[in-house]
C-alpha cells in the first residue's frame, strides 16, 4: 500500500508541474520500471530467511551470478519443489513393497466364561454336554506374495514415470526462479540508471542556478531568468528522492526473490551497459523447443496414459499369488494342550467378465490420451507464436539502443554548447532547459532499451526451458 501511495503522490506533483516535460518524462521512467518489477511485489510477503540473518549489518555486494547462486539455496520455491521430487521418490520406493513377501504375524487368547451346552438324546435319554475348554490360545504366522501379476509390474513402471515428472515440475520451478531472479536484478540496474540520471539533472539543475544567480548579482541576467533556474532546480530536487526510493523499492523484490531477509543490506553489482554485447548477435532460433518444460511435462503425461492402458489391458490376464500359513494353538482347562497345523497355497485367478468395466475404462483414457495430444499440438503453436513475439520485441530493443546511441553523443554536445553560450549570454534559460531534457530523454531511452532487451530475454529463457 505504502508504493500505491507514493506513486499517487508522484503522480499528483508531476501533474501540477504542467509544462515541464523532464518532469513528466521522470514519470513515465520510474512507472515503467513500477510496471515491470510489478509481479514480483508478491514476493515481498515470502518469510525471512536465515541467509540475511546472519549477514548481520554487513553489506552484501551482489553479482547476477551471485544473486542466482543464493535463490537457488535460499529461494523456498525451490526447496519445496526438492522436496516433492524426495516424496514422490520414496512413494516409488513404497510401490515396489508389492514385490516382496507379505508376512504376519498375530496371536489371540480367549477365555472361556460360559461353555456352550450340547443337548443329545441317547437311548430314549436327554443328554447335556459343555463344549469347549476353558482357555484357548492360538498363535499363527502368514506369508503371501505374487508370482505372477502383469499388472503390479506395469504400475512400477508408472510409479517410476511420477518421479520424472516431479523432477520435471522442480526444474520448471528452478528455471522460473531464475527469470524473477534476473527481471529483478535488472530492475535494480534500471532503478539505479534512473537515480543516476536525474541526481545528473538536479547537479546541473544547481550548477546553472549558482551561474544565473552569480549573473544576476552583476545585472547580466534579469529576474526572471533567475527565477526559472531556481524553479528548475528546485522541481528536480523531488525527482531525486523519488528515483532514491524506487532503488529501494527494486532491492526489496530482488531479495524477496532471493529468499533472504528484507532487511539485508544489498548492494548490486553492475551496470545495464555490461549487457549491450548480449544485443547484438541473433539469440535463438524459434525452433529451438525441446527444452521447453511445460512440452517436457505433457510429453510425460502421455507416457503415463499410455502405461495405463497397458497396465489396464494387463487386468485380463491371469493373476497367481503363493501363501504359506503356520499355526500353533492351545486349548484346556487346568493344563494346556499345544496342536500344531501348517497350510501352503497356490492360488489363481482368472478374469471372465465384469460387464466391461476395463474394456470402457481403457477407451476413456484412450480418449483422455486424443485429447492431451491436441492440447500439446495447441502448447506447442502457441509456443512459437510467443518465441515470434519475444524475438520480435528483442529486434526492436536493439533498434531503439542503437537510436538512442547514436542520439546520446548529439545530445551531449548539444548540452554542453547551450551550457557555454548561456554562461556567454548567447542562449536562455529556456534553451538550456531543452537541451537537458533531450540529454535524458536520450540517456533514459538508452537504459531503458538495454533493460527491456535484458527482461524479454530472461522470459525467453524461461520459455524454451533454458537454465
Amino acid at each position: 500500500m505504502q508504493f500505491y501511495y507514493f506513486c499517487t503522490l508522484f503522480y499528483f506533483n508531476a501533474y501540477n508541474w504542467k509544462d515541464d516535460y523532464m518532469k513528466r518524462l521522470i514519470l513515465g521512467t520510474l512507472v515503467c520500471i513500477a510496471i515491470g518489477t510489478l509481479p514480483l511485489v508478491g514476493w515481498a510477503q515470502a518469510s525471512p530467511s536465515t541467509f540475511g540473518q546472519a549477514q548481520g549489518s554487513e553489506v552484501l555486494h551482489l553479482t547476477l551470478d551471485q544473486a542466482l547462486e543464493i535463490a537457488l539455496s535460499e529461494n523456498n520455491t525451490i526447496k519445496i519443489a526438492d522436496m516433492t521430487v524426495e516424496k514422490t521418490g520414496y512413494a516409488k520406493k513404497g510401490s515396489y513393497a508389492a514385490l516382496y513377501p507379505n508376512i504376519n504375524v498375530s496371536g489371540s487368547y480367549q477365555r472361556t466364561l460360559l461353555k456352550q451346552v450340547m443337548v443329545m438324546d441317547m437311548g430314549g435319554q436327554t443328554m447335556e454336554i459343555k463344549v469347549g475348554r476353558d482357555n484357548n490360545i492360538s498363535a499363527s504366522a502368514t506369508a503371501s506374495m505374487p508370482l505372477v501379476n502383469a499388472q503390479l509390474w506395469e504400475s512400477l513402471k508408472l510409479s517410476a514415470l511420477d518421479v520424472e515428472m516431479a523432477v520435471e515440475q522442480a526444474r520448471s520451478s528452478k528455471i522460473g526462479m531464475i527469470k524473477q531472479v534476473k527481471q529483478a536484478f535488472y530492475a535494480v540496474l534500471m532503478a539505479q540508471k534512473s537515480h543516476e540520471v536525474v541526481s545528473e539533472v538536479y547537479n546541473n539543475a544547481q550548477k546553472n542556478y549558482e551561474k544565473t544567480l552569480q549573473r544576476f548579482n552583476v545585472g547580466k541576467a534579469s529576474e526572471v531568468e533567475r527565477l526559472r533556474a531556481q524553479v528548475t532546480m528546485m522541481n528536480a530536487e523531488p525527482s531525486v528522492s523519488s528515483a532514491a526510493n524506487a532503488v529501494l523499492l527494486a532491492n526489496w523484490q530482488l531479495k524477496a526473490v532471493m529468499g533472504i531477509d528484507l532487511e539485508t543490506e544489498v548492494q548490486v553489482v553492475g551496470d545495464l551497459n555490461d549487457y549491450t554485447e548480449q544485443m547484438l548477435t541473433p539469440y535463438v532460433s524459434e525452433d529451438d523447443i525441446s527444452s521447453n518444460s511445460s512440452l517436457l511435462q505433457l510429453d510425460i503425461q502421455d507416457r503415463m496414459l499410455e502405461s495405463t492402458i497397458r497396465m489396464q489391458k494387463k487386468q485380463y490376464l491371469p493373476t497367481l499369488a503363493a501363501s504359506i500359513n503356520y499355526n500353533y494353538s492351545a486349548m484346556g482347562d487346568d493344563e494346556l494342550r499345544w496342536f500344531p497345523s501348517s497350510t501352503a497355497a497356490v492360488s489363481l485367478s482368472i478374469p471372465v467378465f465384469d460387464g466391461f468395466q476395463k474394456h470402457n475404462a481403457i477407451k476413456q483414457t484412450k480418449v483422455t490420451r486424443n485429447m492431451l495430444a491436441l492440447q500439446r499440438e495447441d502448447a506447442e503453436r502457441n509456443l512459437r507464436i510467443a518465441i515470434r513475439n519475444f524475438n520480435d520485441q528483442m529486434a526492436l530493443c536493439i533498434k531503439n539502443y542503437q537510436a538512442a546511441n547514436a542520439t546520446v553523443e548529439i545530445a551531449q554536445k548539444s548540452y554542453d554548447i547551450s551550457e557555454k553560450m548561456y554562461e556567454v549570454g548567447k542562449a536562455t534559460m529556456i534553451e538550456l532547459n531543452d537541451a537537458q531534457v533531450s540529454l535524458m530523454q536520450s540517456q533514459l531511452t538508452q537504459a531503458q532499451a538495454v533493460y527491456n532487451f535484458m527482461v524479454t530475454k530472461a522470459s525467453l529463457d524461461e520459455l524454451i526451458g533454458k537454465e
